[in-house]
């Protein structure tokens, strides 16, 4: 015990040490001595007279007395002398005027591009210290952090509805943009998800469509961004609405209602449920096309989403919050609004009305005419006044031909030329590199027509893909004539061990397409092979 005291007591010496040195604090070191403030009077004097009389500095008078700056600070602070230390020039000082200007012209100019700018106008300075300049003008700029009251709604009297973009997605040779239409009721916080290829008015109302449909109902106001689908013009409070959204809205009876410009914290619910469905759902998310992945939004909308915890009371889940809250919406009507994308279409020399990047085939009747297109998210239809003249599937490709044979047998009964025509179209819309490969067979003085239709009877014997995979190994061998394609494509199918590919060609009597024939046992011709085996068996 006596050792562990003396090693205490010796270990509380640097302690003692360092206290006495903190209590000197307010002490001044003159030459390794120190000098009271308090009591040295005369230095004291010696530094105001320096100070208000001679006009010396604070550097100066700390030099010429041997004492630290700070002290020299310290005895004019306390004679009640306000020291206000003058700015050093900066090499900005010139530019300020011009930075200001241009700040307040283009509040989200960057600093990299300003700096770019003054320095083309002679400005010598570092760009750190530039960014920090305009980093601490932008701070002093903005306005002070403003405060929120956290608002409640009733069951069933409010939704918050916006678009999301999330990339783009391959639809063939086209790149269509991926755009989320989200509907939040602000009670419940349910949400209903739905993914379409544009933010056009008419996916708008179907977005609103599906979602009332999926919660039985309807929430008396909606509130909406300043987007063109349903605000054309806005002033202060003056608003122009799109009429035709103003009609859907009226045919469901409720209030479609924008908030302010620049105030999306008036609907921060859809906004934080974006960045729910961003981190929860989107993200990783592996899906074959739209169609896929709008099953999968569903059913996300009517698992995990409706499981998480309800934010007004984490005792409940969102989902009991949506079973008390359905009551209160308001019904659907009883009838459906038509939503279907409307335009009009001039059908010049071809008969094709070509519509979202797409060719739709017409009778050749109404060529010269102009048809109006209905589209839906599924079908295509075009319309002559009241009378549907064709009606057709939806594709979201580009420079697709989407036809009806009725509509080309129509066609070839006028033009026989424009059958080899059409052959080629075909085929250079499932065979990207046959236009190629009939350039090189020209080239080569090859006839064309007879290369076009054994192309065609290739397509429809091995396939799109095979063909084109064949062709472009032909084009790369320097061999573009049909033998050469027609033996890569046996030799695709002899190292897949697959039986040679074998045309069938039918006429076009209905009584031969229509037969049927009951399929026949053919362990007959296995017996018949296995008789000459027997033979060399007893032969032997």
């Amino acid at each position: 015990m006596a050792t562990a005291k003396c090693a205490c007591g010796a270990a509380t010496l640097p302690f003692l040490w360092l206290l006495r040195q903190r209590l000197r604090a307010a002490h001044v070191f003159v030459h390794g001595t120190t000098i009271d403030m308090k009591t040295d009077i005369e230095l004291r004097a010696k530094i105001l007279r320096l100070y208000h009389v001679e006009r010396w500095t604070r550097g100066t008078i700390a030099r010429q007395l041997r004492v630290h700056h700070s002290s020299v600070s310290r005895v004019l602070e306390q004679e009640g002398e306000v020291l206000v230390r003058q700015p050093r020039p900066r090499k900005t000082d010139a530019y300020l005027g011009y930075i200001v200007e241009q700040l307040q012209s283009y509040p989200r100019l960057s600093a990299a591009r300003l700096y770019d700018m003054v320095k083309e106008r002679g400005f010598s300075g570092q760009p750190s210290q530039f960014r920090a300049l305009i980093a601490k003008m932008r701070a002093e700029a903005s306005r002070p952090a403003e405060p929120f009251q956290r608002l409640s709604t009733l069951p069933g009297e409010q939704g918050q509805v916006d678009w999301a973009h999330f990339g783009h997605l391959q639809v063939g040779r086209a790149s269509r943009p991926l755009m989320a239409f989200v509907l939040v009721l602000s009670y419940s916080r349910a949400i209903y998800l739905r993914f379409f290829f544009s933010q056009n008015l008419s996916n708008f109302m179907y977005g609103h469509q599906l979602a009332f449909t999926h919660f039985g109902g309807l929430p008396r106001v909606c509130l909406y961004d300043n987007l063109k689908s349903l605000v054309l013009e806005r002033s202060g409070k003056a608003i122009r609405f799109n009429q035709q959204f103003m009609a859907f809205a009226g045919h469901y009876r409720y209030e479609p209602r924008p908030v302010a410009v620049a105030r999306g914290n008036e609907k921060g619910r859809v906004e934080r449920s974006i960045r729910y469905i961003r981190d929860n759902f989107f993200a990783a998310r592996r899906f074959d096309d739209l169609e896929d992945l709008n099953r999968q939004a569903l059913q996300w909308c009517e698992s995990s989403a409706l499981a998480r915890r309800w934010p007004a009371d984490d005792r409940r889940t969102v989902g009991e919050a949506l079973l008390e809250e359905k009551p209160k919406l308001l019904a659907l009507p009883d009838n459906e609004y038509p939503c279907a994308e409307r335009a009009e279409v001039v059908l010049h020399k071809t008969p094709y009305a070509r519509f979202d990047l797409n060719d739709y085939s017409v009778p050749q009747k109404y060529v010269g005419k102009t048809l109006l297109v209905l589209a839906s998210l599924e079908t295509v239809r075009l319309l002559d006044g009241s009378l549907v003249v064709a009606t057709h599937q939806r594709s979201y490709d580009r420079h697709i031909q989407i036809e009806h044979k009725e509509h080309l047998e129509q066609v070839l009964e006028l033009k026989s030329a424009a059958k080899r025509h059409h052959n080629t179209t075909v085929l250079s819309t499932a065979v990207p590199s046959a236009p190629e490969f009939l350039a090189a067979a020209a080239e080569r003085e090859l006839p064309l027509t007879c290369a076009t239709k054994e192309l065609l009877e290739l397509l429809h014997t091995y396939g799109a893909v095979c063909l084109e995979q064949a062709v472009r190994e032909a084009l790369v061998r320097g061999t573009p004539h049909i033998p050469a394609v027609r033996q890569v494509l046996e030799r695709q199918r002899h190292q897949a061990h697959q039986p040679p590919a074998l045309p069938i060609t039918l006429p076009d009597d209905p009584r031969v397409k229509n037969m049927h024939f009951a399929p026949r046992s053919l362990d007959v011709y296995d017996q018949l092979q296995e008789k000459p085996q027997e033979k060399e068996n007893d032969q032997q």
